[in-house]
């Protein structure tokens, strides 16, 4: 599909979508379609930059593009003018990205169900009669790639915001290793935990977008993809000799039923596949590593936002109010506390992965919930915290659909900096499960 029709695609998609799903904070589309016409004549007449020139891509409504409004998903920021281009938009742009628009968010990114009570909750696309939670923060990038309104999109993660969409949605979403990407230009909320990561159909996409947003050189990346080298080598190594760690019982336990007997099933298919299955007893359960990285977030949400949310007359979002208010009761011995003490776990956490390649859960313990049924003072990241409380990657791949054609995903955690271990694992057992249905055809 050359880039005119790539992007054509998309605004139609937008037009005939959007309207019920609510993906979209803006749309750009008078200059992504001038984008796409230059992209298609840099490419007929011998200027192709690389394999992202003419990609529609989408950035999720906290990165900044200069000259364009960032809201952060607040109402109070409607009208903040972004100063500068963030690193990743602009080595996205710079490669031959069509930049589709912004998508919606979570309120400064602080929250994983999705919602937004002033600037609207996109619509989980896999059931348009009940609203349920698209996962979040990354709410609207998560939407508009499932329903291919974009091809692929950027998120962040800083308990699972790009995971969390990624499993409710049915689509791939590679959370990246702390530091390994740029985070100037994106609204922080923890800047110990932040990471933006791609978020895409297919793992060889998310790879692709991962390539561009590292700020690789397009000839190198092409060379890689024509090769096989480098990570696109990754994708098919398969994952035959793998030790790979999988739930124990008391983890198994807070996994919905549906959601458990899926991830038994992609677990048995990668044993099939030659990878040996262990369960793993870690020294920390998922539920003490979650209550540790709200501290973290907490206390760095607080500092960044706290003014904010302090005063009463601004029209904050009432659910992540408390979230960012409770940064207040932190002390500073209370923050570098928790710090030091992640530095701790994290050693002994990866001293216990010796001998592992990565570990398998699913990315979330229940399908996406109504909205009328969700609970504001819980979290749906039991899974997902971890990876950003220990510095892992982390992989979130479909793996099916419920009775209720519900997805649930399945999450790869890797050691941090160990992506192409990640996306092998994700890409043999993409390959093995075979074509991923799409919620609106």
């Amino acid at each position: 599909m050359n880039p005119v029709d790539a992007v054509e695609t998309c605004l139609e998609r937008i037009r005939s979508l959007d309207g019920q799903l609510g993906a979209f904070q803006v749309v750009y589309e008078d200059e992504a379609m001038a984008g796409a016409e230059g992209a298609a004549r840099a490419c007929t007449s011998g200027h192709r930059i690389g394999p992202f020139h003419g990609v529609p891509f989408a950035l999720k409504d906290i990165v900044d593009v200069e000259g364009r409004i960032t809201t952060g998903g607040s109402k109070t920021m409607l009208e903040r003018v972004s100063p500068a281009t963030a690193t990743i938009a602009s080595r996205l742009l710079a490669a031959g990205g069509i930049l589709l628009g912004k998508t919606k968010t979570v309120e400064v990114a602080m929250g994983g169900w999705g919602t937004n009570t002033h600037m609207g909750t996109p619509h989980n696309p896999w059931d348009l009669d009940t609203a349920r939670t698209p996962g979040g923060s990354s709410s609207g990038s998560g939407v508009s790639v499932a329903t291919g309104m974009a091809g692929c999109a950027v998120g962040t993660d800083t308990g699972g915001s790009v995971r969390l969409p990624a499993g409710w949605c049915g689509i791939v979403g590679l959370k990246t290793t702390e530091g390994l990407l740029p985070t100037d230009g994106i609204m922080p909320l923890s800047h110990t935990l932040d990471t933006p990561g791609p978020m895409t159909r297919s793992v060889a996409d998310a790879v692709l977008m991962f390539e561009v947003m590292l700020g690789r050189h397009p000839l190198d990346t092409e060379r890689d993809m024509s090769t096989g080298d480098g990570l696109f080598g990754a994708l098919s190594q398969g994952v035959s000799g793998l030790r790979l760690g999988v739930l124990n019982g008391t983890e198994r336990v807070v996994v919905d039923n549906e959601i458990l007997s899926l991830y038994d099933a992609a677990c048995e298919e990668l044993k099939s596949l030659g990878a040996e299955l262990v369960t793993f007893n870690g020294p920390m359960a998922f539920a003490d590593m979650t209550a540790a990285t709200a501290t973290i977030i907490g206390s760095e949400g607080y500092f960044h936002h706290g003014a904010l949310y302090e005063s009463e007359d601004l029209p904050v979002d009432p659910d992540v109010r408390p979230r960012i208010l409770l940064g207040q009761s932190k002390s500073a011995r209370d923050y570098i506390g928790a710090l030091a003490q992640r530095r701790q776990d994290q050693a002994g956490y990866l001293e216990s992965l010796r001998g592992f390649a990565a570990l398998l859960t699913p990315t979330v313990a229940t399908p996406a919930v109504a909205l009328d049924e969700v609970d504001q003072s819980t979290t749906p990241a039991h899974f997902t915290r971890a990876g950003n409380y220990l510095g892992l990657c982390g992989l979130s791949v479909p793996m099916g659909l419920t009775s209720a054609n519900l997805p649930g995903g399945l999450q790869i955690l890797a050691r941090g900096f160990d992506e192409s271990m990640a996306v092998r694992i994700g890409a043999a057992y993409e390959a093995r499960r075979g074509a991923f249905p799409h919620p609106i055809p």
